[in-house]
């Protein structure tokens, strides 16, 4: 299996859009739902940003200027869907009454690892741009260049959220033991 970032050789990508976007999803698409996943918190919104991104890459894959970027143009587009997604979550939340129960996935109830559930609690319990920064460069394994390039920030913003969030998970970790 390729890595988060690797392209793809001219010889591994099929010609034809269809194919070539077929290949890619067959490789990448669990990877890219836990990605989305780690960011929404919810596994169907997560699918829903995975298709969207493999869509998206479909309709534009003539006018991409590099074809073997196509894993990298689909880690950004489901990053940025992402983001929009939990913006929008914000946004509505910000204008409706909460919910009286809210139900975890049925992959977060499946998980029989208690310890990586509380781990993922306090990372969803992260302020966005930190869960952000956490997710890019722990699930993606991006440097804090690349992820400043992401999010559009300086490398010093980067390396202070990641300094929380660190501090953060590991002050709640440590309560739990």
């Amino acid at each position: 299996m390729r890595g988060a970032d690797e392209s793809w050789g001219s010889a591994d990508l099929p010609r034809s859009p269809r194919a070539a976007v077929a290949a890619l999803f067959h490789v990448h698409y669990r990877r890219l739902v836990g990605l989305a996943g780690l960011m929404v918190d919810d596994r169907e919104t997560a699918e829903e940003v995975v298709q969207d991104a493999f869509e998206q890459l479909y309709r534009r894959w003539g006018t991409l200027r590099d074809p073997q970027a196509a894993v990298a143009y689909l880690n950004r587009s489901v990053v940025n869907g992402a983001r929009s997604r939990v913006r929008r979550r914000f946004t509505e939340r910000s204008f409706t009454l909460p919910d009286a129960g809210t139900v975890d996935s049925a992959e977060s109830a499946g998980v029989d690892n208690r310890r990586r559930d509380d781990l993922m609690e306090a990372v969803r319990d992260l302020p966005q741009r930190q869960r952000e920064v956490i997710v890019l460069r722990y699930y993606l394994d991006l440097s804090e260049e690349q992820i400043a390039v992401w999010l559009g920030v300086s490398t010093g913003s980067v390396k202070k959220h990641a300094h929380r969030a660190t501090a953060a998970l590991q002050k709640r970790m440590e309560a739990w033991a």
